[in-house]
C-alpha cells in the first residue's frame, strides 16, 4: 500500500468540491419556483379571503376584521376547519400543524424526501385555514411547500441524501424570502435551525435560491421592506429597554409554548377523530374573532398599525390576549398554518405595551424589540430574529437594541424550556434534537495522538492501514468498514514498516475524554490569591 501523499496535503478547512456549482445551479432554479409558489400562496389566501368575508371575487390581501358581516360570520372558521380536517385525513396528514417540524422531521430521518401531495396541499390546505379567518401565518406552509418543491427537484436527480437536504432547504429559503423580503434571514434561518451544519456545500446553494427569490420578489411582489419604518435614533437608554423587553419576550415565549401544547394536549383527550378537531377549533376562532376581528387572519396590517403607534391601551390587551388564545386553540387543533406572523404581531403588542407603560419617545422601537425578541426567543433562533427585524423594517440602526433583546429572550427560554416550540412537536414524536454544534475531536485529532507501540509478534497481514497523520475520524471509518478492533499504524515513508497500531476502544476514549474536559472547571487565580499563605512577619531588627 503506497501513500501518494501527505495527510497535511489533502486536508482543507471545507469538505466542498467542484459539485458545488451544479448545486447552486439547481437551488437558483429552485430559487425561481419557490417565489413563483410564495405567490401563488398569498393569491391563494386573498381569494379564500374575499370568498369567505366579502363574497366577491378577488385575490388582492383583505383583513377579515373589514368584513361587513353580522356574528354568522364566527362559522366561517368551523367551516374551513371543517375542510382542513378532511384534506389532512383524505389527502395527507403531513400537512397539519405548522409546518417546520416537519420539514425537520424529514431532513432528519426521511433522508429529505417529501410526499409530492405535500406541495400541493399544504399551501392549499393553509390558504383556506388563513383565509377563513385562522391566525396563523403563511411562512410555515411556505417552508415545507417550498422544502416540498426541493425535495422534489433533489429526488429527480442523482444526488445524495446531503445534496436532496441542501435542495429541501433552499426551497424553504427560497419561499421565506419571497414572502418577506428577506433573504439574509431566511439564510441564517437555515443555518441556524434546518441545515444542521455549516458547510459551503449547503449554505452557498441555500443562498443561491434565497437570492434568486429575493430579485424575483420585486417584480412580484414590489420592492421594500414589508413593514418600513423611520430609522430610530440611538439612544442612552436603549440598551437598558432591549433588555427588560428581551426579558419580558422570553417569558411570554415560555408562557406561550406551554399555552400552545397544552392546548394539543387537550385536543389528544378529545374521544372522537382527529380529523375533527381543526372545525372544534375554528368554534374558539370564529368567537375570538367577535371579540377582536383584527386577531383573525395573517395580520400584516396589525403589525404595521402598532408600529406606528395607532393601537394602544384596552384594544391593544384585548388583542393581545385573544390573539393568543385563538391562535394557541387552533394550531394545538391540528390545522394547517405558520407561527412566526403570529409571533410577530404579538410580540409587536407586547413592545407597543411596555411603550404605553414607560411612556416611550419611541413607540415604533419598542414595537420592534417586541417582535423580533418573542420570535427569537419562541423559535431559538436569536440571530434569525434579529436580521429578520431589520429586514422587515430597514432600519439597521436598530441592530445593537435587536440583539440585545433577542439575545435576552433566547437566554431565558434557552434556561427555563427544555425544548423551542419547534423541536417540541419532534419529542412528542419521539424524536430527540439536539442544536448545540461543535468541532468533532475526530476531524481534529490525529491517529499519533492516541496510537500505541508496534504489536509484538506483528501482524503477518496487513489488510487495511492506517498512518500517524490521519485524522481519527479517518482510521475509525476503515475499523467500521473493516470490522477489526485493530488497525497497524505504518511509517508514512515507509508504508511496510508498522511503528505501531491504533485500537478503536483508544479512539472512542479520546471522545469521552474531550466531552470531559469540556465540562472541567480549573480553579483561577482568584481563588488561588486567598488560599495563599500570609507573608511571614518580618524578623526584628
Amino acid at each position: 500500500m503506497i501513500k501518494s501523499a501527505s495527510t497535511d496535503d489533502r486536508l482543507g478547512d471545507y469538505t466542498a468540491d467542484t459539485r458545488l456549482i451544479f448545486l447552486a445551479a439547481v437551488a437558483a432554479l429552485i430559487g425561481v419556483t419557490s417565489a413563483f409558489v410564495a405567490l401563488a400562496l398569498v393569491r391563494l389566501i386573498g381569494l379564500f379571503t374575499n370568498l369567505a368575508y366579502f363574497h366577491r371575487l378577488s385575490t388582492s390581501f383583505a383583513s377579515p376584521a373589514a368584513s361587513p358581516l353580522s356574528a354568522w360570520r364566527a362559522l366561517i372558521p368551523v367551516g374551513g376547519g371543517l375542510i382542513v380536517g378532511l384534506m389532512a385525513r383524505y389527502g395527507s396528514e403531513r400537512i397539519r400543524g405548522h409546518g417546520i417540524p416537519e420539514a425537520l422531521e424529514a431532513i432528519l430521518i426521511g433522508r429529505s424526501r417529501m410526499d409530492p401531495k405535500v406541495a400541493v396541499l399544504k399551501p392549499l390546505s393553509s390558504a383556506l385555514a388563513i383565509g377563513t379567518g385562522g391566525p396563523y401565518g403563511a411562512e410555515g406552509p411556505i417552508i415545507v411547500t417550498g422544502g416540498a418543491f426541493g425535495s422534489l427537484f433533489g429526488q429527480a436527480l442523482h444526488l445524495s441524501a446531503a445534496e436532496r437536504k441542501t435542495l429541501l432547504v433552499a426551497g424553504a429559503a427560497g419561499g421565506m424570502t419571497a414572502i418577506f423580503a428577506t433573504p439574509v434571514a431566511a439564510v441564517l434561518l437555515a443555518l441556524e435551525l434546518l441545515l444542521f451544519e455549516w458547510k459551503p456545500r449547503s449554505f452557498i446553494p441555500v443562498a443561491s435560491a434565497a437570492a434568486v427569490a429575493g430579485v424575483l420578489r420585486v417584480p412580484l411582489f414590489g420592492a421594500g421592506p414589508l413593514f418600513p419604518v423611520v430609522p430610530h435614533p440611538a439612544l442612552s437608554w436603549t440598551p437598558v429597554a432591549a433588555l427588560g423587553v428581551g426579558l419580558a419576550a422570553g417569558l411570554v415565549a415560555t408562557a406561550l409554548t406551554a399555552l400552545l401544547y397544552g392546548c394539543e394536549d387537550l385536543f389528544a383527550r378529545l374521544p372522537f377523530h382527529w380529523m375533527w378537531w381543526p372545525a372544534i377549533g375554528g368554534v374558539f376562532v370564529g368567537l375570538g374573532g367577535l371579540i377582536a376581528p383584527r386577531a383573525l387572519g395573517v395580520g400584516y396590517d396589525v403589525i404595521r398599525d402598532l408600529l406606528a403607534g395607532r393601537l394602544v391601551g384596552t384594544t391593544l390587551i384585548v388583542l393581545l390576549v385573544v390573539k393568543a388564545l385563538i391562535w394557541a386553540i387552533g394550531l394545538g387543533s391540528g390545522t394547517s398554518g405558520g407561527l412566526v406572523a403570529p409571533l410577530l404581531l404579538m410580540g409587536s403588542a407586547l413592545g407597543a405595551l411596555g411603550a404605553g407603560v414607560f411612556h416611550a419617545a419611541d413607540p415604533s422601537l419598542w414595537v420592534m424589540l417586541g417582535m423580533a425578541a418573542l420570535m427569537g426567543g419562541t423559535m431559538q433562533i436569536p440571530f434569525t430574529a434579529l436580521v429578520f427585524a431589520v429586514e422587515l423594517t430597514g432600519d439597521l440602526a436598530a441592530l445593537p437594541a435587536l440583539l440585545i433583546a433577542c439575545v435576552a429572550a433566547a437566554g431565558v427560554t434557552v434556561l427555563l424550556m427544555r425544548r423551542s416550540i419547534l423541536t417540541e412537536k419532534l419529542a412528542r414524536r419521539g424524536r430527540h434534537l439536539t442544536r448545540e454544534y461543535g468541532v468533532n475531536p475526530l476531524h481534529v485529532l490525529r491517529v499519533e495522538d492516541v496510537m500505541e507501540p508496534p504489536l509484538t509478534p506483528p501482524p503477518a497481514v496487513l489488510p487495511v492501514l492506517t498512518y500517524p497523520d490521519e485524522l481519527l475520524e479517518t482510521a475509525m471509518r476503515k475499523l467500521l468498514e473493516h470490522e477489526v478492533e485493530v488497525l497497524p499504524v505504518a511509517s508514512p515513508d515507509d508504508p511496510s514498516r508498522v511503528i505501531g497500531y491504533v485500537e478503536r476502544a483508544a479512539i472512542l476514549a479520546a471522545w469521552v475524554q474531550h466531552t470531559r474536559d469540556e465540562a472541567v472547571q480549573e480553579e483561577g487565580w482568584l481563588p488561588r490569591l486567598r488560599k495563599a499563605p500570609p507573608p511571614s512577619p518580618s524578623s526584628p531588627r
